[in-house]
């Protein structure tokens, strides 16, 4: 259970933050109102978040294998 709870974590935060990525480059502008398109931080912040998901995917698989 924990380890399910674990994958969906790391997967929901690699997906946020590949999204993330995709409005600070502008490849992604929706909704077009949106803060974040063309803004670069938000790529640097995108590459954080997707860092950490895999992160903890990679800790939740290691765990797997010793359990």
């Amino acid at each position: 259970m924990l380890r399910t709870v674990g994958y969906v974590v790391g997967l929901l935060l690699v997906l946020l933050g590949l999204i993330w990525i995709a409005q600070g480059s502008g490849y992604f502008p929706y909704p077009a109102s949106s803060f974040m398109i063309n803004q670069s931080i938000w790529i640097l912040w995108g590459s954080i978040m997707a860092a950490a998901g895999i992160a903890v995917t990679v800790i939740i698989s290691r765990l797997r294998r010793r359990g």
